[in-house]
């Protein structure tokens, strides 16, 4: 675990070294808090919102808004870890005028230290506007669940030769661009380990395998708190879906047995 504040510099610093580069999503205070405490160096308060907290199909109806809501929580339990906020479909994509926007509010009024964009070529001019008014930028290469229309899924991306020069090429484009990190998403590990080698900037994996300088996922997958199976990279650390519906149930049927409250939670009219 690298001690002190994290921030873009210190990635660059522990990708020079070797130090892997752990990364979770989170969505509120209290969660923040409970990763700050863990040691983990990079927070993303991930459009993934959509899926595991608003009842979303994909990112797609994410809103800025969305977003910031669950930045300010997440910055108000958060002291160590660099601050990272994704930025929404359609956020960033349309014009630059509307992204410089949308990213200054992310940084002005959420708190975020750094926002994250997807794609390669096409968003490289963004983000060097970006970086003009001093935010920076992580990129996200492979499957890019914006894209999820066009990419006809959720599927690993870079399999066959060409796809996978494209992938490379972006990469060495985004670190062209300015980017501090790139996001790996669902790409071969042979694929993920030539990028971590031939760019200079951190990557950070999810499904790319085990040689990227970081990995990141999304926190409730990690500990077990989703209804639906977890993708094939996601490794359970806990079950706490189980043990939160047993509790429920239990105070359910105490209440409905006139078991609790009992006295030890009840107040007297005399001391």
């Amino acid at each position: 675990m690298s001690s002190g504040k994290i921030t873009t510099t210190k990635l660059a610093e522990m990708k020079a070294a070797g130090r892997r580069i752990a990364a979770l999503t989170a969505y509120d205070s209290s969660t923040a808090r409970l990763l700050n405490e863990a040691g983990v160096d990079v927070i993303l308060v991930g459009d993934s919102v959509g899926n595991v907290k608003l009842g979303y199909e994909n990112t797609l109806p994410v809103t800025v808004e969305d977003i910031l809501h669950h930045l300010k929580a997440v910055r108000r339990g958060n002291s160590r870890a660099l601050l990272v906020a994704d930025m929404p479909y359609l956020s960033y994509e349309l014009d630059i005028p509307t992204a410089l926007r949308n990213a200054g509010r992310m940084v002005k009024e959420g708190g975020a230290e750094a926002v994250k964009v997807e794609g390669g070529m096409e968003v490289a001019p963004v983000i060097k506007e970006l970086l003009r008014i001093n935010v920076p930028v992580m990129g996200h290469l492979g499957l890019t669940p914006q894209a999820v229309h066009r990419l006809g899924g959720y599927k690993v991306q870079g399999k066959d030769p060409l796809q996978a020069e494209r992938i490379i090429t972006d990469a060495r484009i985004l670190e062209g661009a300015g980017v501090f990190a790139i996001v790996l998403e669902c790409v071969p590990a042979d694929l993920a380990e030539a990028i971590t080698r031939k760019v200079g900037v951190p990557t950070i994996g999810i499904g790319a395998g085990a040689r990227c300088d970081g990995q990141i996922l999304v926190v409730d997958d990690l500990l077990g708190l989703g209804e639906r199976a977890a993708p094939r990279f996601v490794k359970r650390y806990a079950e706490l879906r189980p043990l939160m519906l047993a509790a429920v149930r239990r105070y359910a049927d105490e209440v409905r047995g006139e078991k609790f409250p009992g006295p030890e939670q009840s107040y007297a009219s005399t001391p």
